[in-house]
């Protein structure tokens, strides 16, 4: 993982204390140590035991970390550990109960780095979007929507004529791609994740 100046500015924040940047630190990694529980089949008791578990131990050792940018590393191996802990404290046979194959107790680093990656660049796109406009959160929230709003009602809703829906789109992803926050995910609509629709016949 690359260093990432706003994961330490985050984390040395919120090892002085700043509830907001500790708040942040948990949105931007919720969804990592989720990912990392359900490879272990864990259920949904689990998960949140090992969730609370992850954060507790990252609140006793936040002021501690010598590289605060390997917080995401260290976040993915002790959710690793912790779903070790719970899978291993279960008798033999509940474990094959549930179908867990032994190859997950193992725990795979290209996996965990699969799983950092996406998480960041998972937020970087919520931070990007939260910097745009308004009006181009509600166009490209209602685009991406499933089921995706057809122009015509995004023109009831929004007021955009059907025929500017296709520009706009366009320019509120150049900003969003202009972001400083999705500097490093490259362009194109795909990358970004948006993808738009064709203008009612």
């Amino acid at each position: 993982m690359r260093d990432d100046p706003r994961v330490v500015a985050l984390v040395t924040r919120a090892s002085g204390g700043d509830q907001d940047a500790w708040h942040e630190l948990v949105d931007r990694y919720a969804a990592l140590v989720y990912t990392i529980c359900t490879r272990y089949r864990l259920s949904n008791h689990d998960i949140e035991d090992v969730g609370q578990n992850v954060w507790l131990l990252l609140v006793e050792q936040l002021g501690k970390l010598r590289e605060p940018a390997a917080l995401p590393g260290w976040l993915a191996t002790t959710t690793a550990r912790e779903c070790l802990r719970v899978v291993t404290a279960a008798s033999k046979t509940d474990r094959l109960a549930t179908g867990l194959d032994d190859s997950v107790l193992f725990v795979d680093d290209a996996v965990i780095d699969e799983e950092l990656l996406l998480a960041e660049r998972n937020a970087a796109l919520r931070a990007a979007f939260a910097e745009l406009p308004p009006r181009c959160q509600q166009l490209l929230s209602m685009l991406v929507s499933d089921p995706p709003h057809s122009y015509t009602e995004i023109n009831a809703k929004t007021g955009i004529p059907v025929g500017s829906i296709g520009p706009q789109r366009a320019r509120c992803l150049d900003r969003l791609r202009r972001s400083g926050s999705l500097a490093a995910l490259g362009d194109g609509d795909e990358k970004i994740g948006i993808r738009g629709g064709e203008p009612d016949a």
